[in-house]
């Protein structure tokens, strides 16, 4: 039996005063009582265990003698260890064994470092420079609740109905018009309103991809589009997402492999910020054009630009019509509307309808309303001024924090736009050595690992510089200077970082 999957909604809890030996105990005590895993069972070795779990063998250890104390389980010398056969009174409502009935989770290592961060997350003392989330304290909500004010007194019956699967008629007719501004070639009816731009990426997937098709990914690139495909079975071809864009090597991927679909963020890139310039992304869609390779461009962060605008989207410059662009408001609003956008040939669209009845029938209707009220009445361009101003702001903090308490041992690049820093660690320091000793400390950010298709990315993590006020980024940043410093003196004895002064 595949213990792993009874752990995999379980989160061990290290700053819990439950010790972490304890709670998996108690976590096979509870399927071993309910017979979900039976009697007669070998369960791994210790070492095995302790691997799973990511704790010290000495945990695993001190969790089994936990269970033997309990007479739950017992030791064969030479055999390993099972579960007893114990006399349990009957539960008059068996418990339906849910872990066995789950189709086999993707083959992939992101779970483990999600569950990872999230468990990481679950205490108010945590300052979180991990997910990408806009401050909730710069949410235009009084603009919003005027609107839903508005929109509550003037709605009758038939406005609670269904609507179209591909989205409130007028709010796509507005997304149109935002974009013709931005010089895209588009209509209403190539435009898609979506439940999240995740959404849209699973729609692509869903529509598009069989197992064993191959995808061209950026390397680092978008965690969630990793995870899609993978469910999905397709083949990962890597592209370097550093210098300039490789298209000998995408070519190479084009005449060997003939992928479906290339992934791109062409502009400030997650995880690393980075921007293609207008003429690589022209040669990239001459190379596209030739090939007839359809290019996912995933853009959530055109619009936080911090100094110079970046160059016109792939979907802007698009002469083949090979290009299917994903949006949000998520970012730029906030998450809570779940409204993002597709836009792609009007055939194309049609399907991904067909594909969305499945889902949802369609997003809802009212938060598709107040976005189309609030884009009416001009409000956003305002907002987008505000925001960008208020985060250069805490990326110059953050920076200069981060030159301060962590250098010379972290590198970072100064991203010109979008949510994140990308740092790289010297001195063969682990991202998950560091994340390990920075929960202790009460800070939390994402390993570099997660952002990889392959094995790549261990000296490497994001950092998210738009969820807090000024205080307590430094104050996060400090924690995870004090975090570095222990790894310093375990892995050498003379490397050691600067010490922590105060801040004028």
């Amino acid at each position: 039996m595949d213990i792993s999957k009874l752990f995999t909604n379980v989160l061990l809890q290290p700053r819990s005063p439950i010790p972490l030996y304890s709670q998996i105990a108690g976590v096979l005590s509870e399927n071993i009582k309910n017979n979900i895993i039976p009697a007669g069972t070998k369960l791994p070795p210790e070492r095995e265990l302790a691997t799973m779990l990511r704790v010290s063998r000495t945990t695993a250890i001190n969790a089994y003698r936990q269970l033997e104390r309990q007479e739950l389980i017992s030791t064969k010398v030479g055999s390993g260890t099972y579960v007893s056969n114990v006399t349990l009174p009957a539960a008059p409502n068996p418990c339906v064994p849910w872990p066995q009935l789950f189709v086999p989770s993707p083959n992939t290592q992101l779970p483990s470092i999600i569950r990872e961060l999230m468990a990481s997350a679950a205490t108010d003392d945590i300052i979180s420079l991990a997910a990408g989330m806009p401050d909730p304290s710069l949410y235009p909500l009084k603009n919003f609740h005027r609107l839903l004010v508005q929109q509550f007194s003037q709605l009758n019956n038939s406005d609670l109905g269904h609507i179209p699967t591909e989205g409130y008629t007028p709010l796509r007719r507005a997304l149109a018009s935002m974009l013709v501004n931005k010089g895209w070639a588009v209509k209403p009816e190539n435009t898609m309103i979506v439940t999240g731009s995740q959404q849209g990426l699973y729609l692509i997937t869903k529509i598009f991809l069989e197992p064993g098709d191959y995808v061209v990914v950026e390397s680092p690139t978008y965690l969630g589009a990793i995870q899609l495909f993978n469910a999905a079975n397709a083949r990962l071809l890597s592209l370097p997402a550093a210098g300039r864009l490789p298209l000998d090597l995408l070519q190479d991927y084009l005449i060997r492999y003939r992928p479906k679909l290339l992934y791109i963020m062409p502009t400030f890139q997650n995880p690393n910020g980075r921007v293609i310039p207008l003429e690589e992304r022209r040669a990239l869609l001459n190379l596209a054009a030739k090939h007839r390779l359809v290019i996912i461009e995933d853009d959530p962060y055109g619009e936080l630009y911090y100094s110079q605008q970046p160059p016109p989207s792939l979907k802007a410059l698009d002469h083949y019509g090979g290009v299917i662009a994903l949006g949000t408001f998520s970012k730029i609003i906030f998450p809570g509307l779940r409204t993002g956008w597709l836009v792609a040939p009007e055939t194309v669209i049609n399907r991904f309808a067909l594909e969305k009845q499945y889902i949802d029938l369609h997003t809802g209707n009212i938060s598709q309303k107040l976005l189309y009220d609030y884009l009416s009445e001009g409000l956003l361009d305002s907002h987008l001024t505000f925001i960008r101003a208020e985060y250069k702001k805490r990326r110059d903090v953050a920076a200069n924090a981060l030159k301060r308490y962590c250098s010379p041992h972290l590198d970072f690049t100064l991203p010109e736009g979008g949510f994140y820093f990308w740092c790289t660690l010297s001195r063969g320091i682990l991202a998950r050595q560091l994340l390990h000793e920075a929960t202790k400390v009460g800070v939390s950010f994402v390993p570099g690992e997660a952002f990889y298709s392959d094995t790549s990315g261990s000296s490497e993590f994001r950092l998210c510089f738009v969820t807090h006020h000024a205080d307590q980024l430094v104050e996060g940043i400090k924690r995870l200077s004090k975090a570095l410093q222990v790894l310093a003196n375990n892995n050498a004895g003379n490397y050691t970082l600067p010490a922590i002064t105060p801040v004028i």
